[in-house]
């Protein structure tokens, strides 16, 4: 072994080291800026084609670095159809761009992105259903801040910032039942787990998340309380990951 020390950001990933490697790591996740990701209820959002979403409406968000099935975009847009026909008035915006981050890409030379969207956009409203590509930070923090409903999925895999972005700016998490997502959201505490490959239920859960804001209101506060006393980049990460640095320092 040639580390005296290591870092992870999730519990999950420390676990998939060896025993060896795994007794010098310590978890420290990146750290959230809970300044500048906060809720705002005067928050509003514009998008490509001019309509203005605000704090209040009924938005879905789906986010990603690029869409692709590591991150369940396959599972979100299949659910997609049943929670506009039970949503007539919901937005959705959709984040990411078109190439691989992680996985394969598609063999036929086909995106992802297109792929599924392929497969259910005879059963979608497309004037409701916003792909606005990558957008600034600035964008994607009013967006959080707009949303009703926020899903998240990934494999078991790296945690995205913007998952935790998403809970400190008071967002509805509604994410997949898997490592390590479920190392921050508690189903009915500060969020809902839903299982990765259940469409059926992910319909259900978004349509339920869309129909009775009021309801969550408890959960979304949680999730914000969960990053500033666990995740936030001042008061908890930068200080911890400081410390460990000074320790080892020679």
């Amino acid at each position: 072994l040639h580390a005296d020390a290591g870092v992870s950001p999730t519990e999950w990933q420390a676990s998939t080291y060896p025993p060896a490697l795994r007794k010098v790591i310590e978890v420290i996740f990146d750290g959230v800026d809970s300044d500048a990701v906060k809720p705002d209820a005067a928050a509003s959002a514009t998008l490509p084609d001019g309509r203005v979403l605000r704090a209040g409406d009924e938005v879905l968000t789906f986010v990603n670095r690029n869409l692709e099935p590591y991150r369940g975009y396959h599972t979100f847009m299949r659910a997609l159809p049943d929670v506009l026909k039970a949503r007539p008035q919901a937005q959705v915006v959709i984040v990411g761009g078109d190439e691989v981050s992680y996985g394969p890409p598609p063999k036929d030379g086909r995106r992802w992105k297109d792929i599924y969207l392929d497969e259910v956009k005879d059963r979608l409203d497309l004037s409701r259903v916003h792909f606005v590509g990558k957008v600034p930070y600035p964008t994607f923090v009013n967006l959080m801040q707009v949303s009703r409903a926020h899903a998240y999925l990934t494999y078991p895999f790296v945690l995205s910032w913007s998952m935790l972005e998403s809970m400190s700016a008071g967002a509805l998490v509604v994410g997949s039942d898997t490592a390590p997502v479920r190392e921050v959201i508690r189903h009915g505490e500060n969020g809902l787990l839903v299982d990765f490959f259940d469409i059926a239920a992910w319909s259900r859960t978004l349509t339920e998340a869309l129909a009775e804001p009021e309801r969550f209101l408890p959960l979304r506060a949680a999730a914000r309380q969960t990053v500033l006393e666990r995740y936030d980049l001042r008061s908890i990460c930068l200080p911890r990951m400081v410390e460990m640095v000074e320790r080892f320092a020679p």
